[in-house]
């Protein structure tokens, strides 16, 4: 029997913080062909990107860092390096090595007691404030006069829904991840405060010469029928505009002709919602590493709109906060070329002082009603806001760990 991968991760922090010792990082869900990848202690430290360094793993963020840059509540990046990662694959958790190095031996002695005896929960409370209705009504309604302009041809209006958390960030991811089980989350922590991420989608991920992305536009809420996603003239338009985005941003870099739509258009239950999920693949010559790559896409084609130099100069001006680490990418770097990165959505910042900040958003297009796009928003945030609580969502909100 192996332990669960939350179980892990707080049988990881909770030693790692008795022994002074940089605390874990985890990655649960649809990573690196994985259902968890986790490093068991990891130095996660501001501005540190990833790096084509053949020795080590990298785990860490980076943020959408617009031009409003200075305004956000976290580091622009942050990441770390390690040469041991623990992976939960086929029900068994494996220690693989970057270096060939063999991992401490209380990593194993960890994981084995971490089944055996349930590591101590604390509760949690967080509290949360709804945003602007009329500010992001108003940011739509100047995206729509863009749109008939012919400036843009879509774009991702976002705002951010603020709180407070009174408890452990560990506490609150954990929790959130076993009731949600969404495909890419993510947990970090430093002295610069925590990322915790729910996200659904995959921004790159790359083995040895292939890519692929597989960008989500278009949205439904979970009680509704999927099959009016798949009908929707709308999301379709909406999903197919970013496709094309992704195909012209990997065409930078990849070998002529190889890149390729391998899944459009399919319907896919997120936590909370319906998406539409459409996948792109392409082959990358032996030269371009992962900071090329990450040069050529960023930042993810889902998160801004067509084209997309100028909706992000637009978004700027519309949207009344900085992103943030919303709408970047949260994951995993490492040698021949892996890279395994998600999309920032339904990710919470959590400051030092246990100020919360999550970004939501939404494609628009010229078919766009403002109050659709709006409860849109709130359907997204409706699994973490809401969490095990029933709240009004217009009027203020609480969530709390039972």
């Amino acid at each position: 029997m192996s332990a669960t991968a939350p179980d892990v991760l707080r049988a990881l922090h909770a030693h790692t913080r008795e022994r002074g010792l940089p605390p874990p990082a985890a990655l649960i869900g649809d990573w690196w062909d994985a259902d968890a990848v986790i490093a068991p202690s990891i130095d996660i430290r501001a501005g540190h990107l990833p790096e084509d360094r053949p020795d080590r793993f990298w785990l860490g963020y980076r943020g959408f860092d617009g031009r409003r840059r200075d305004e956000a509540a976290l580091p622009v990046s942050a990441g770390g390096v390690t040469a041991h990662l623990l992976v939960l694959r086929e029900g068994r958790w494996h220690t693989v090595s970057a270096d060939d190095s063999t991992p401490p031996a209380w990593v194993d002695d960890v994981v084995e007691r971490s089944w055996a005896t349930a590591p101590s929960r604390a509760g949690w409370a967080a509290t949360w404030t709804p945003p602007d209705r009329d500010h992001h009504l108003a940011a739509i309604e100047e995206c729509l006069e863009a749109i008939r302009a012919g400036e843009i041809y879509q774009a991702c209006v976002c705002t951010r829904f603020d709180g407070a958390l009174d408890g452990a960030p560990l506490d609150f991811y954990c929790d959130l991840t076993a009731t949600t089980r969404p495909a890419k989350s993510a947990f970090l922590q430093g002295d610069w405060g925590a990322v915790t991420s729910f996200s659904p989608e995959s921004f790159l991920r790359r083995t040895g010469n292939i890519v692929t992305s597989s960008p989500i536009k278009g949205t439904l809420p979970a009680d509704a029928d999927p099959n009016l996603l798949a009908a929707s003239t709308k999301d379709i338009a909406e999903n197919v505009m970013i496709v094309d985005l992704v195909r012209n941003d990997l065409s930078r870099v990849a070998v002529t002709g190889s890149v390729h739509v391998t899944s459009l258009l399919e319907v896919v239950a997120a936590p909370g919602v319906w998406h539409l999920v459409s996948r792109v693949q392409a082959i990358l010559p032996p030269e371009v590493g992962n900071s090329g790559l990450l040069e050529a896409t960023w930042p993810p084609a889902s998160v801004t709109g067509t084209p997309k130099i100028r909706a992000r100069e637009l978004l700027e001006d519309w949207e009344s906060h900085a992103r943030g680490v919303y709408c970047g990418a949260v994951g995993l770097a490492g040698p021949d070329g892996l890279l395994d990165l998600n999309v920032a959505i339904r990710t919470v910042e959590i400051a030092p002082d246990g100020g919360l900040h999550l970004g939501v958003g939404g494609g628009i297009t010229i078919d766009s009603d403002p109050a659709r796009e709006w409860q849109e928003c709130l359907d997204k945030a409706a699994s973490i806001v809401t969490a095990t609580a029933t709240v009004d969502l217009e009027e203020g909100m609480s969530c709390r760990e039972s």
